[in-house]
């Protein structure tokens, strides 16, 4: 059973980075066909997807937040983390770290509790 857990701080003071760590049990972060990403949601709205980071180590962001993400992995710990800098209040929200099945269609398979990020000074 694959099971994901986030961890980090849970308030962010405005214009610094947030910074989450998933870690991920049952499963590698390097099998093929699968990627591991970040999604969040705000007060009040929907999901909104962050980006993901494949098996070989390749990156890919949600345009809007591109300027601002950078997601890294540690295959010898089996994790991978999240970096949003410069953040404000609007970047408030729950955070999910997921497990991306690449194949003919996409879908999340396995995800984290969740871990709530307010930003506030």
């Amino acid at each position: 059973q694959v099971q994901l857990q986030e961890s980090g701080p849970g308030l962010v003071k405005p214009s610094q980075t947030l910074s989450l760590t998933c870690t991920v049990s049952g499963g590698s972060i390097t099998t093929d066909y699968y990627r591991c990403g970040w999604i969040r949601q705000p007060p009040g709205k929907g999901l909104e997807w962050i980006g993901f980071i494949d098996n070989g180590g390749m990156t890919a962001y949600s345009p809007s937040l591109k300027s601002r993400t950078s997601i890294s992995r540690d295959t010898s710990k089996n994790q991978f983390t999240l970096q949003l800098s410069s953040v404000t209040p609007e970047d408030t929200g729950v955070y999910y770290c997921v497990r991306v099945v690449v194949g003919t269609t996409w879908y999340y398979d396995y995800w984290g509790q969740g871990t709530q990020v307010t930003v506030s000074s």
